[in-house]
C-alpha cells in the first residue's frame, strides 16, 4: 500500500485560478473604465481658460517664501550654535569668552 502524502505536500504544488469580478454572462471580462466619472474634472462651454500668468506669479512668490523659511532656519541654526559654543565656554570656566570686536581705526 502506498503512503498517502500530508496536506501540507498535497498543498505545496497546487495551482489556483484567480477570476476577475467583472465578469459578463459569457465569462471574459467586462471592460472597467479607470474612473467612475470624469464630468467633475470637465469645463463648461463658457468657462474661461486656465490664467497661466497667475498661476506663474504664485508659484515664484511661494519659492520666494520657501527660500525665506529656508534662509530663517539657517540664521537661527548659526545663531543656536554660537551661543551653544558660548555657553560651553563659560560653563568650562574660561574668562575669555565674549568675542572682542577691535575696530580698525584707533583714536
Amino acid at each position: 500500500m502506498a503512503p498517502t502524502p500530508s496536506p501540507a505536500e498535497q498543498s505545496e504544488h497546487r495551482v489556483l485560478a484567480f477570476r476577475r469580478g467583472n465578469r459578463d454572462k459569457a465569462g471574459d471580462a467586462a471592460p472597467r473604465p479607470p474612473v467612475s466619472d470624469l464630468a467633475g474634472y470637465m469645463r463648461e462651454p463658457g468657462e474661461s481658460p486656465d490664467d497661466y500668468r497667475q498661476r506663474m506669479i504664485v508659484n515664484g512668490l511661494a519659492f520666494l517664501f520657501v527660500l525665506a523659511l529656508i534662509g530663517a532656519g539657517l540664521w537661527l541654526a548659526d545663531t543656536m550654535t554660537n551661543v551653544r559654543k558660548d555657553q560651553d565656554c563659560v560653563l568650562s570656566g574660561r574668562r575669555d569668552c565674549a568675542p572682542i570686536n577691535v575696530s580698525a581705526h584707533r583714536w
